[in-house]
């Protein structure tokens, strides 16, 4: 996997129920875990999918170029936010979302 996370918990996880995003993944909601991007280590090859978002904003969805697994995505609401795909732990014990948005 193209990222390494410092061990810690996410500033907070989040589900996104926007149409773009249900499009996007073939799901109802999609949960990301947010971190600062200070905490993010980038390794490796990817590609990059980048759309427009809500008030003109854009964002970028990086996802592993062999197998097409959302890994993480950032956007311009937030440059110093990296929001990484919980399913991309495959860890059980993640936290909970506490956040919802675009229900």
């Amino acid at each position: 996997m193209p990222l390494r996370i410092i061990p810690g918990d996410p500033l907070t996880v989040s589900l996104c129920h926007c149409r773009d995003c249900q499009r996007r993944t073939g799901a109802v909601a999609v949960s990301g875990a947010i971190f600062e991007k200070t905490e993010v280590t980038i390794e490796g090859e990817r590609k990059v999918f980048v759309r427009d978002a809500a008030q003109g904003r854009t964002v970028r969805f990086h996802f592993c170029p062999n197998c097409g697994t959302s890994l993480y995505w950032e956007g311009d609401f937030n440059p110093n936010l990296c929001l990484v795909a919980v399913g991309a732990f495959a860890d059980p014990t993640s936290p909970p979302p506490s956040v919802s948005v675009f229900e």
